[in-house]
């Protein structure tokens, strides 16, 4: 048996449930992006090292800014978010990277792909969220936003002159 909800939230029960399951994706895709990122950024060599070395700290400080503003989102939802290392690696879709040094070139290429799935998984929740609950549809669309900017800006160092 399960106890009430400590916390109640504004929605009714069919738009949370919605908005919860979203918001959860997007938590867990943001876990794994910065854990990815922080792995990398511990295991990159190469020419670009110290380049690639920075804006992996960037991408990390991000995706842990907004991994906190989608579980508060969630909490004051009334829907408990679920951020443990067993949920993340059986949840998310993202690339992963293994435990050895990582050149340069992989570990911008394996953030690529992992921002791609992440922006995916976040375009997929904009026109549910817009029924559901406009507000987390807002936060859902920043981050979409700013997860572009950096898949562009990623993208943007394998490009050949």
């Amino acid at each position: 048996m399960t106890s009430p909800s400590p916390i109640t939230g504004p929605l009714n029960d069919a738009d949370q449930e919605i908005t919860g399951k979203y918001l959860q994706q997007i938590l867990v895709d943001l876990i794994q992006l910065h854990l990815l990122a922080k792995q990398a950024h511990w295991t990159v060599v190469g020419r670009f090292f110290r380049d690639v070395h920075l804006h992996l700290d960037e991408l990390v400080t991000t995706a842990r800014e907004y991994a906190d503003q989608v579980a508060e989102r969630a909490a004051t939802l009334g829907v408990p978010p679920d951020g443990r290392a067993r949920t993340v690696a059986e949840s998310s879709g993202l690339a992963d990277l293994e435990a050895r040094w990582t050149t340069d070139k992989e570990a911008i290429e394996i953030v690529v792909s992992a921002l791609g799935t992440a922006i995916g998984h976040a375009r997929e929740a904009i026109e549910p969220l817009d029924k559901a609950d406009p507000v987390s549809q807002d936060l859902v669309i920043e981050i979409t936003s700013k997860l572009e900017e950096a898949h562009w800006m990623w993208q943007a160092k394998l490009a050949t002159s």
